[in-house]
């Protein structure tokens, strides 16, 4: 009989060196996103809010192309493509060179997202359902997604020394969120589906693969991305599909010069720092003030903030528990289920890709989607605030594993623990 493996372990050296690089751009992105939207609130609901409406609504671009958005689509579609694009990179990345290639490692991410959408989900139609607004049923996917960024954000205020496995865990979980969410943007909000372009989109993403290859000629690539990401924006599938279709491309290899790992680097910076906030800048400007409250109390604010806070909570932390109870692997030594807990309570700050449902689900400016804003934004805000203070109580154990693991530290740099231990 084989010997039971711990989950939520360390992974390899090389693979927890690349989760902290990763970890600190996406940070230094959340904090740059929670700026970006504390001004977009402030100013949709200041004296000068029609200005901020005005600039959302304005538009650009050539009609004749059907590419006359307003810059808050362009935000939604343009630049969330290039977050798409890293999403799917990474996945792709974790599951043919990273850790999660190993099958075992790669059950629990999985797992806990795939809880982490159906239980919020329910909750979400229950809460809807009991109020009896029926119409509102389709936005039953806005809380089913992780934003990693925010996530991350709030781990660098509260200044957590959270173990790297989590940190990694959590990582995986936002990356197959992304995914699942994706899957549901293309398949369940897609009106009027044009087969002839989607088909056609597969001609550039081809050349785009395969120019990949030959070094002289990848600058010259933007062409065929570009000529992607109109054709699927023309087919009627949201155009975000595109980034992650282009992720998919890249091709990845298991050593250091990875082609794919270099592009990630080049483009995660551009994504979190740039087309996460912008977005970010120009979907969460809902105004509150004149509306009487409304929009607190509507069924799609408090369904959406319940299913986030408690659905992503019970879906993320049952699914590990399951994980352990039906599986023969156990929990790390290093860790507690107080630690699954305060990283499922995290796994309840949707933001990106909620917004991005949201306004698919009910139309930009519309009723419902406003009061799915407020609901992604108290939901998220008060699963933030329950995970600061359960990791904040868990903080001194956090502090005390990072420092014995920097104290056993040779010439080389590498902690010991990496060299001696399985990954």
């Amino acid at each position: 009989m084989s010997k039971s493996r711990p989950f939520l372990s360390r992974g390899s050296w090389p693979e927890v060196s690349r989760v902290a690089d990763i970890l600190r751009t996406e940070s230094v992105g959340g904090i740059l996103l929670l700026v970006a939207a504390v001004v977009a609130l402030a100013w949709a609901n200041s004296p000068w809010r029609a200005s901020y409406h005005t600039l959302s609504e304005t538009t650009v671009g050539p009609a004749a192309w059907h590419l006359d958005l307003s810059l808050a689509t362009w935000a939604a579609d343009g630049l969330l493509a290039i977050f798409f694009f890293v999403a799917g990179l990474e996945l792709k990345r974790e599951f043919v060179a990273g850790d999660l290639r190993d099958v075992r490692r790669a059950a629990l991410p999985v797992a806990a997202a795939v809880g982490g959408m159906i239980v919020p989900a329910l909750i979400y139609v229950a809460v809807v359902a009991a109020s009896g607004a029926g119409d509102a049923l389709a936005g039953w996917a806005i809380p089913v997604a992780t934003d990693i960024a925010f996530a991350l954000a709030v781990l660098a205020v509260i200044s957590t020394h959270l173990p790297v496995a989590l940190r990694t865990f959590l990582l995986t979980l936002a990356v197959v969120d992304d995914l699942l969410g994706i899957i549901v943007i293309g398949v369940i909000y897609t009106d009027d589906l044009a087969l002839l372009p989607l088909a056609g989109a597969l001609v550039p993403l081809a050349v785009f693969a395969v120019g990949l290859r030959w070094k002289r000629v990848r600058w010259l690539l933007i062409v065929p991305a570009v000529a992607t990401w109109l054709l699927v924006h023309e087919s009627g599938v949201h155009a975000t599909v595109a980034g992650v279709l282009l992720g998919f491309a890249v091709p990845v290899a298991r050593n250091d010069t990875d082609l794919a790992e270099r592009i990630e680097r080049r483009w995660r910076p551009l994504s979190a720092g740039v087309a996460v906030p912008v977005f970010a800048f120009f979907a969460a400007g809902v105004t509150v003030v004149g509306t009487g409250g409304g929009h607190l109390t509507a069924p799609v604010t408090v369904a959406v903030a319940v299913a986030l806070v408690v659905g992503k909570t019970v879906g993320v932390l049952g699914a590990t528990w399951a994980t352990q109870r039906f599986t023969r692997a156990q929990l790390s030594a290093d860790l507690a289920w107080w630690d699954v807990l305060g990283l499922s309570l995290l796994a309840g700050m949707g933001f990106t890709v909620s917004l991005l449902i949201g306004e698919l689900a009910f139309g930009t400016g519309s009723d419902r989607n406003d009061q799915a804003k407020i609901g992604i934004l108290l939901g998220s805000l008060l699963a933030a605030a329950v995970a600061a203070v359960v990791l904040r109580i868990r903080n001194q154990r956090y502090r005390d594993i990072r420092v014995a693991e920097e104290l056993d530290l040779d010439a080389d740099g590498i902690p010991d623990v990496y060299q001696t231990d399985k990954p």
